[in-house]
């Protein structure tokens, strides 16, 4: 399987090398490193293309390096059930870049990139309907982004008074913030359920 897999990589880099920037197996998976002016183009040579035919997207998703200038990675996840290979498509971008939706390559593509959206805030040109999925309409911020707070901003609750759900700001009392970091195991002094079992054990 690598072994066919480096010959798809050649391939790759052979017919499109103004798209690859690189290539390589690791793990038994076949990783394209493509630039993200043709990362639409390249999705659709990898469709069409007859020793591809990648025709099913399997998934995308983005990895935020805030560190970075080039903060994301775009992850596009590909099968060819032709073929019997997997071929994964990651293209670089910084914060202010768009990305070009493949939604006219690939249907399936409208909710996963909604997703990406609302997760990391990242846009897509030519999305007919870019909203988010999966958080909720007035949400702030991107809860997939590193430097988003674990708390987030707002609480979510059923106030029984008001009969219905209300929106309030995140506030923690200090008490619930203080940690030692000390597992259990490490001399913390406090018993945790179950520990007793171990007291009883022969």
């Amino acid at each position: 399987m690598s072994e066919a897999l480096k010959e798809l990589g050649a391939h790759l880099e052979a017919k499109r090398p103004n798209c690859v920037l690189d290539w390589r197996v690791e793990h038994g998976e076949l990783t394209v490193t493509v630039t993200l002016a043709t990362l639409h183009d390249f999705i659709e040579f990898l469709k069409t293309d007859r020793s591809c035919r990648f025709s099913t997207l399997v998934d995308i998703t983005a990895i935020d390096w805030p560190g970075r200038e080039a903060r994301f990675d775009m992850v596009y996840h590909f099968l060819s059930m032709y073929q019997n290979h997997r071929v994964r498509v990651k293209a670089e971008l910084r914060e202010e870049d768009m990305v070009p939706s493949i939604i006219d390559i690939h249907q399936s593509a409208n909710w996963f990139e909604r997703e990406v959206f609302d997760m990391f805030g990242i846009l897509f040109s030519g999305h007919p309907d870019l909203r988010r999925i999966l958080t909720d309409y007035g949400f702030r911020g991107h809860p997939l982004l590193k430097d988003f707070p674990t708390t987030g901003y707002t609480e979510v609750r059923y106030d029984e008074e008001k009969k219905r759900v209300v929106y309030e700001p995140v506030t923690l009392t200090q008490e619930y913030r203080q940690f030692d970091f000390m597992s259990p195991w490490e001399g913390a002094q406090y018993i945790l359920p179950g520990d007793e079992k171990q007291e009883k054990a022969p």
